[in-house]
């Protein structure tokens, strides 16, 4: 706990929950960052290897995200010690027990992230309501399904496009995680004119200077099958996707992929962070040295969460893919804007951005009020 203390600030965290239910084998931690704008709304990570720092880093990123995207929502994340590949009736068994062990906390709203999905949300909702992105059945709109992240990713990455000269047509994409969001991203790119040039999994990568079939791929993942089973294009150890010669990079997969000990492999003039925090600041720093355009995570994947606060009030799929496009395409323009003119990185301007919406955001509340 006394490494949380590192990371606390003005900002927060305003509280850190950890559930421990030996008998389940539950192991999760809560940080709920700031909810100066509303209930922090943020993902449930579920993985072996996740951390408490990890939880709160990531929450931070809510923080900033929800302001950034001006939705009524402060910034929360949830991890679970466990591997999400386990048997469905244990993986229920430690959802539901986790939703009522946290049925009180008001300042906190559950939604999916990597290693959860819908169905999770839907035995969430069997124990309480604070929750979003639920099945169709239950009056969600569905998240992976409708690829609301990756929609955002691709309007992020037009605009980014268009600040680095690039034209989308015949734009050379890599994709680092052909998951949820990554596979969205592909396909919504596709349909814009670029070409997959290269993809990778938890499997391995693969590579084709000549592209590769973003539909074929699609069909292999939804098999359960691996990018790697492509009959065609080179195979390549997972990590190898770093140095694929690209256009446009998109890492949509674990935080800290790319970091000082790496970055120099990276063959893009265009990054477009997909993953939530999946640069270390240094290799971003590095980047900006050599040219190389980096739109922030919490600018650019913002889709998911947007989509799961429009339902969160009752919005349709239609509404929330239109508000995903404007406000993605809006907040991305204005940061590339600002960092262009003040010759800085694009992450500095967008949290000065985030920052001082979240600041605002607390000089309207009372955050000493006496309990009634």
């Amino acid at each position: 706990m006394s490494e949380m203390f590192r990371f606390a600030d003005e900002l927060g965290p305003e509280k850190i929950i950890h559930v421990y239910q030996p008998a389940l084998g539950l192991k999760a931690v809560l940080v709920v960052d700031n909810t100066a704008a509303g209930p922090a709304l943020g993902g449930i990570r579920m993985a072996p290897d996740v951390s408490t720092v990890e939880c709160f880093r990531l929450a931070r990123a809510m923080t900033f995200k929800n302001a950034a995207a001006g939705l009524p929502h402060g910034g929360g994340k949830m991890v679970v010690f466990a591997d999400p590949k386990m048997e469905p009736a244990a993986k229920e068994q430690l959802m539901r027990a986790l939703a009522c062990s946290l049925k009180e906390e008001k300042d906190y709203i559950f939604a999916p992230d990597m290693g959860t999905e819908e169905q999770c949300m839907a035995w969430v909702k069997g124990e309480m309501d604070r929750v979003v992105a639920l099945p169709k059945e239950l009056g969600g709109i569905p998240l992976d399904e409708i690829g609301a992240t990756g929609w955002g990713l691709s309007h992020a990455a037009e605009i980014a496009a268009g600040f680095c000269q690039l034209p989308l047509a015949g734009a050379r994409l890599v994709v680092q995680g052909f998951g949820a969001v990554g596979k969205h991203v592909a396909r919504f790119l596709a349909e814009k004119g670029a070409v997959l040039v290269g993809v990778a999994d938890s499997r391995g990568a693969l590579y084709s200077s000549k592209g590769l079939d973003v539909a074929a791929l699609l069909c292999l993942k939804e098999s359960g099958a691996s990018v790697i089973d492509y009959p065609a294009g080179e195979k390549r150890e997972r990590d190898a996707v770093v140095g694929f010669a690209s256009d446009i990079w998109i890492p949509a997969a674990r935080p800290d992929v790319v970091h000082e000990l790496n970055v120099a492999q990276l063959q893009a003039r265009l990054v477009v962070q997909g993953a939530n925090i999946p640069f270390s600041s240094g290799a971003e720093a590095i980047l900006h040295q050599r040219g190389i355009m980096c739109v922030p995570d919490f600018i650019a994947n913002a889709g998911g969460v947007i989509c799961a606060a429009m339902e969160y009030r009752g919005a349709g799929e239609h509404a929330a893919l239109e508000a995903i496009r404007e406000k993605v395409s809006a907040n991305t323009h204005q940061v590339l804007e600002e960092a262009c003119r003040k010759g800085c990185q694009p992450r500095e301007a967008a949290a000065a951005m985030a920052l001082r919406r979240v600041k605002k955001a607390m000089s309207y509340r009372r955050w000493h009020r006496q309990e009634s």
